[in-house]
């Protein structure tokens, strides 16, 4: 090679390692860059405003509202009431999603707050009060404040960003309907942005305000509805043998289900949860009838234990019935997947949290037996998901109201908590580049 092309070639490769650096380059927080009482100004009208599953019209409306007064294009009815909107920085970059649901609870509000919700709607045909009793309102404010953050640093922001505001966490309204996040990718809300990684929070009765919860590999459990039908023969209470008791053989099949998870699943390596919540049957004292209906949650960590578990209640019920003379049926709806986080994304996110939260403040949380239907979008792309501490000083957080509670009274602190932790995990990737896949 003549020496002057080795020279040109030599300025070249090094603009080029001078743009990369200064692309990867950290981008700075400045100290405050949340306005709390925004936040809290938001989360308080959300709260005295909730919305059930698929039914987010005005919350989506406000938040829609929100980024365009960023400048930013929001794409609305996606899954419905789904809201999305794009941040392009000035420099390039990686991809990112930040992901918020916006859905409230069929639960009557019982904390005495100035700003509680009196809302009533139906919930699957029964008139129910509507609460924002797991923190969603949290999380909706949280974003739109990170998404402010983020448009005021565009022109230093490496990479792109999605908003992702989605509907029907808690499940929808209606039953059968799919849950909001398998909705909103089915209806291609990652097909024209594929992220590289996408982050989630929840805020978290079970740590203190200021804490932040966090692990890698399996995090939250996969959650299965499971809809039993026995079916006998009707008679007359005073003759059962007549007939076929749908209700007694119900009753073994739900005794027998606790002895399969105690005596056959190697609970040591992964917990496994199989409850019953209904169990329904007859109109009448004096009569057996002809079905009994029971339906349940199974909660998982592992694939193929939950695969397991499926067949050998299956079995288990299939048995007892055939043994009765009856006939059993069982169906299993999967409403989330395991929620695991990336392990290669973990080391990163761990160490953004630190930065945000301070080490002393990231505990390690245990495996938790509740779901969360952000893991499908963590199926997707790799995906990270933490906590938010929300029990004030003041309180233990072993009694303090948990999350569902119609007493669940959120620390507003935990607002500029989330928020800073956040922004934080979204800066450190996008300055340090995509995760390998």
């Amino acid at each position: 090679m003549k020496p002057s092309r080795l020279l040109a070639m030599s300025l070249l490769l090094a603009g080029l390692a001078t743009e990369s650096v200064t692309a990867q380059a950290p981008i700075a927080i400045s100290p405050a860059p949340f306005d709390e009482a925004q936040l809290i100004a938001w989360r308080r009208d959300l709260h005295r405003h909730p919305e059930l599953g698929g039914h987010e019209t005005r919350t989506a409306g406000i938040v829609a509202a929100h980024l365009r007064k960023l400048g930013l294009s929001p794409k609305t009815g996606i899954a419905g009431t789904g809201v999305t909107a794009v941040l392009r920085g000035g420099r390039p970059g990686p991809r990112i999603a930040l992901r918020a649901d916006m859905d409230a609870l069929p639960v009557t509000e019982q904390t005495g707050l100035p700003f509680a919700s009196t809302v009533t709607s139906q919930y699957r045909g029964q008139p129910v009060g509507v609460m924002h009793a797991c923190g969603h309102d949290l999380h909706v404010a949280i974003l739109m404040g990170v998404a402010q953050a983020l448009v005021a640093m565009k022109d230093q922001l490496p990479g792109e960003v999605m908003f992702v505001f989605q509907p029907a966490e808690e499940g929808p309204a209606e039953p059968g309907a799919p849950f909001g996040a398998r909705l909103m990718l089915d209806e291609g809300v990652f097909d024209d942005f594929e992220p590289d990684a996408v982050f989630g929070l929840h805020v978290w009765a079970g740590l203190r305000t200021g804490q932040i919860g966090f692990r890698a590999g399996p995090s939250l459990a996969s959650a299965d509805e499971w809809m039993l039908t026995v079916r006998g023969k009707q008679t007359h209470g005073s003759r059962p043998w007549d007939g076929v008791d749908p209700i007694t053989v119900g009753a073994q099949i739900l005794l027998a289900s606790q002895s399969l998870i105690a005596r056959q699943i190697n609970i040591a390596s992964t917990p496994v949860v199989l409850t019953a919540g209904q169990f329904n049957a007859g109109v009448r004292f004096n009569i057996i009838p002809d079905e009994a209906k029971l339906v349940g949650t199974l909660r998982t960590f592992d694939a193929g234990v939950r695969e397991d578990v499926i067949a050998r209640l299956r079995r288990t019920a299939e048995d007892y019935a055939h043994a009765a003379g009856a006939q059993a049926e069982l169906h299993v709806v999967n409403n989330a997947p395991a929620t695991i986080n990336d392990p290669a994304l973990a080391r990163r996110v761990q160490a953004s949290l630190e930065t945000a939260a301070g080490a002393g403040q990231v505990v390690e949380m245990p495996l938790v037996t509740v779901a969360e239907d952000f893991s499908q979008f963590a199926n997707t792309v790799p995906g990270a998901y933490f906590f938010v501490g929300t029990t004030p000083a003041d309180q233990d957080p072993a009694t303090a109201p948990i999350n569902h509670s119609p007493h669940y009274a959120p620390d507003e602190a935990a607002l500029a908590h989330g928020a800073q932790a956040m922004l934080q995990v979204a800066l450190d990737y996008l300055s340090g580049g995509a995760t390998e896949r």
